[in-house]
């Protein structure tokens, strides 16, 4: 099967002010993923580890440095942002923001809110021809046909999430990428929404990239997990696999950090010695082995491939845990 979307050694690197002299964060680094057709991938790992970056690249929001990246087949990294912006491939893509209160135009009522890239990305002929879509994709979402004349203030969390989704969805994408979609609600908005994007891959088949640091929901929600670390994947396989015994030690310490009721293991939880940093990081050495417990000698002088384990797992470690 072709994949939806797939990418092969994405770079983005930013300017470091305060640094030395052409000091580059590299918040992706030389990165490859793929995504089938109707796929739920989760994308997790500490705050500042470049996944919202790479979701932007994802979804062609921002240029990427360096690599390849193709749609359907299709190579997309050469297209300008602006063209991109006004393609066909456009649609396929979208994305649904962290804060639906930052992400949505004040001045919008929500319909305008849904009816704005009807209009930009699928050229209707007639203003019925908006309404009927931004009708139909309100009901998908349970949005109440009475709240698209409201403007975003009038709209509690919960609804300005769905309008937000219903924004994505009005043009039928093949992939939805989501930025910690859920991190501004309340737990009943969370398991709201989580429903609603899970019936959605269901009945309108597609494809879900979904960025959480909040591991209880990838496992939920993913079919497959990513785990990301200083720009890089350093593991990546079946979710529940990988989250239930993961192979890598900085996975095991982000699963073992999940608060859980009535206490239990905290093994692993705290992790020694000072984080890594993403500034030039050195190329020859892995990026974790400063907090890493298992590190040795051969961490510090040869950087470890993401190597294959069987079962559909990958992890980034000269000496992976035992499964």
């Amino acid at each position: 099967m072709t994949p939806l979307i797939e990418a092969a050694g994405l770079v983005k690197t930013f300017a470091v002010r305060g640094a030395a002299r052409g000091a580059r964060l590299h918040a992706v680094d030389a990165l490859s993923l793929a995504v089938a057709p109707g796929e739920a991938v989760g994308l997790t790992g500490e705050s500042g580890c470049g996944k919202s970056t790479l979701a932007r690249l994802l979804a062609r929001l921002i240029d990427l440095d360096a690599g390849a990246l193709s749609l359907e087949g299709v190579p997309i990294e050469t297209m300008s942002i602006g063209r991109f912006a006004v393609s066909p491939q456009r649609r396929l893509i979208q994305m649904v923001f962290q804060d639906p209160t930052e992400s949505l135009n004040p001045r919008f009522t929500a319909f305008e809110a849904i009816a704005d890239p009807v209009r930009a990305l699928l050229r209707p002929k007639s203003r019925a021809e908006v309404e009927t879509r931004v009708h139909a994709v309100a009901d998908q979402v349970g949005l109440g046909r009475e709240l698209l004349a409201r403007s975003p203030r009038q709209l509690s969390q919960g609804q300005k999430a769905r309008v937000g989704i219903a924004r994505a969805m009005v043009v039928e994408p093949k992939l939805l990428i989501l930025d910690e979609p859920t991190s501004s609600l309340d737990a009943s908005g969370q398991a709201t929404v989580l429903r609603l994007l899970a019936r959605l891959r269901r009945e309108a088949d597609v494809a879900l990239l979904f960025v959480s640091h909040d591991l209880n929901v990838v496992r939920l929600l993913c079919d497959r997990v990513m785990v990301m670390h200083l720009g890089e994947i350093v593991e990546s396989g079946p979710a529940r696999a990988v989250l239930a015994a993961p192979r890598h030690p900085y996975t095991r310490a982000l699963v073992s950090a999940v608060p859980r009721i009535g206490g239990g293991d905290a093994e692993g939880r705290a992790l020694d010695g000072e984080p890594g940093s993403a500034i030039d990081p050195d190329p020859n050495a892995c990026r974790f082995r400063s907090r890493c417990p298992n590190a040795r000698e051969l961490c510090a002088r040869e950087a470890p491939p993401l190597r294959a384990l069987g079962q559909g797992r990958e992890a980034r470690c000269h000496f992976p845990l035992e499964g």
